[in-house]
């Protein structure tokens, strides 16, 4: 039988760090462009029928995004600001379905959600979370005794 070799931790950190400079990139590409109201965002705005001030709100909320996934720190920043991308390109893909758009409109916002979902999954434990409160109790009480059950 042939050996899977283990992965590098080093490999999980340069995929981080690619899948998250891919996605600040877009983001802050994105909500430049949108601060802007460029001519292409704009009617694609239009096209899916949103009002166009929605533009500048959507702009701003993706610069501080960026900021927030780039930054040390600040876990539950960064979990707000990962769930904001992944509401915002999984939003464009439904938006596009719903206006009868075809897979060429869906299929960029598919591959960012990607990215997205790829930068949370490989963030370095100093990027995540502490648990706390409840959720860590019972983790803790199961993992250190595996024949206990705690009811919650």
């Amino acid at each position: 039988m042939t050996r899977i070799p283990a992965v590098s931790p080093r490999i999980y950190t340069i995929a981080y760090w690619v899948t998250t400079a891919l996605v600040a990139a877009e983001s802050v590409l994105g909500g430049v462009w949108d601060i802007l109201r460029i001519p292409y965002v704009r009617t694609d705005v239009e096209h899916l029928g949103y009002p166009v001030y929605f533009l500048v709100i959507l702009g701003v909320w993706k610069l501080l995004g960026a900021v927030a996934v780039l930054v040390p720190r600040f876990p539950r920043l960064k979990e707000w600001a990962y769930a904001g991308m992944f509401f915002n390109y999984t939003g464009a893909v439904a938006s596009h379905l719903a206006v009868g758009d075809g897979a060429e409109s869906v299929a960029y916002p598919i591959i960012i959600t990607g990215l997205v979902v790829a930068s949370w999954a490989l963030r370095p434990s100093a990027r995540r979370e502490v648990q706390s409160g409840i959720f860590a109790r019972v983790t803790q009480t199961k993992s250190s005794n595996p024949k206990t059950s705690t009811a919650i």
